[in-house]
């Protein structure tokens, strides 16, 4: 039985599932737009959407040491969540980003979206 899990697989292994998860949240904040499969978008909006929550904050030791601690890789990627996108979103309670249908993809009929900023 899968009750209360809260995450999707994505027929991927925990490590490589969490890398990706990562590398996909990286490219939305650097690039403002991400376009994978539905079920993708939904858990990389799932970790963008508290790593927002988070930022906030502000821009101080405690910040930046628990965003790093989800987004390893890029610090350029850290500094521009909290000091450029989360500041726009200080007055916001929630729902940060948007999710755009855009249909099926011709080769293996998996549904496409696109997450951007709100």
């Amino acid at each position: 039985m899968n009750h209360q899990i809260g995450k999707k697989k994505l027929n991927r292994k925990a490590p490589h599932r969490r890398a990706m998860l990562r590398n996909q949240a990286i490219h939305l904040i650097n690039y403002g737009i991400l376009q994978t499969t539905k079920a993708r978008v939904k858990e990389v909006q799932k970790i963008v959407e508290k790593l927002v929550t988070i930022a906030r904050k502000g821009y101080d030791f405690n910040t930046i040491r628990r965003i790093q601690k989800e987004l390893p890789y890029d610090k350029k990627a850290v500094k521009k969540l909290i000091k450029e996108i989360a500041p726009n979103y200080t007055e916001r309670p929630g729902g940060y980003t948007r999710v755009i249908p855009l249909g099926k993809r011709p080769s293996d009929t998996a549904t496409i979206s696109r997450l951007e900023w709100v």
